[in-house]
């Protein structure tokens, strides 16, 4: 099969133009972090679920709302509490007795964009209430499930520094995220730019929606023409693999990995790397697409030993490494 890749670079070149407008309703609002919006886009464009971490202040939560404001989608936002319960997630049955039937309320989850808000503070049971919608997208009240509406995705803010009354995310829902980020602080001119913004008691900020659900599933097909050459996606297992058997490829990193990525890393990395593409206006993937995108799509799926640990490694030293020692093609 031939693959016309100047035909799909100039769909690409065109279709990339519909963000301009969000890019421009979202920075009404926050300022800087362009990387932020950029990784959030790649999750919402192939519909990948994301994790933002970092210390409070950063507009985690504000951008995940801005984003929200700027999409034609339902909009929900889930206070995560340690009294929590699944049906305060899902949704539950309610018995009517004149009747004698139950009926179904449905929960917040039934949205397009759910924002879950510090999700570390909620028990193990109301995070497994969220892997089903995670994963299937589908949720299941008594014996019955419900699809939920596409597109559907899952934004979540956790504080890293904070640890009273949290919770450590079980691994089968941090495997679930496509993207961790992590937030760093703004620079002196755009704190400055926020103070300018931000310093009035209720300040004046108007979000127009811009983009819908028929133009978000315009762009995911345009995601699945971008070509990725064979030995890019050689490249993409190997990344992977790596961080399974790094022996295998020369690294002494293997005493301080306690597991690695699984195979969802290898589809993620694959659709963040298309998405990637698309911003950067290619109908095609090159290697430095995985490079860039490849810490925020397996620093979450990389365990480290008891050994790392003590050493002061972390996973985003390990992949550096294995980005650093593998063979670009």
């Amino acid at each position: 099969m031939t693959v016309d890749v100047p035909e799909i670079n100039r769909l690409v070149r065109d279709l990339r133009t519909r963000l301009d407008p969000l890019y421009a309703e979202i920075e009404k609002v926050i300022v800087g972090q362009r990387a932020m919006l950029d990784r959030l886009l790649v999750g919402l464009l192939p519909g990948g679920h994301i994790l933002l971490e970092g210390v409070p202040g950063l507009a985690k939560t504000l951008a995940v709302r801005t984003l929200a404001q700027g999409l034609r989608l339902s909009f929900s936002r889930i206070q995560f509490t340690p009294d929590l319960l699944p049906a305060d997630v899902i949704g539950t049955q309610i018995y009517n007795p004149r009747s004698g039937e139950f009926s179904i309320k449905r929960g917040p989850i039934f949205a397009n964009l759910v924002l879950a808000d510090e999700i570390n503070r909620a028990p193990a049971k109301v995070q497994s209430a969220l892997l089903e919608a995670m994963q299937e997208k589908q949720v299941t009240i008594g014996d019955t499930s419900y699809l939920l509406d596409q597109p559907f995705l899952v934004l979540a803010t956790q504080n890293p520094i904070e640890q009273e009354g949290t919770y450590p995310l079980p691994e089968a829902q941090v495997d679930r995220f496509m993207l961790k980020l992590k937030l760093t602080y703004p620079n002196k001119d755009d704190e400055l730019t926020i103070l300018n913004r931000m310093s009035a008691i209720e300040p004046k900020l108007t979000i127009d929606a811009v983009l819908g659900p028929t133009d978000l599933f315009a762009l995911r097909n345009a995601l699945d023409q971008i070509y990725v050459d064979d030995k890019i996606k050689r490249y993409i297992v190997d990344v992977v693999h790596a961080t399974r058997t790094p022996a295998e490829y020369n690294l002494d990193i293997a005493p301080y990995i306690q597991y690695g990525a699984s195979p969802r890393a290898t589809i993620f990395l694959a659709r963040a790397s298309k998405a990637q593409a698309f911003l950067d206006g290619r109908g095609y993937v090159t290697p430095q697409d995985i490079k860039s995108i490849g810490h925020d799509v397996l620093r979450h799926r990389i365990s480290v030993t008891y050994e790392a640990e003590a050493e002061d490694i972390t996973s985003e030293n390990l992949l550096q490494r294995i980005f650093n020692s593998l063979k670009v093609p």
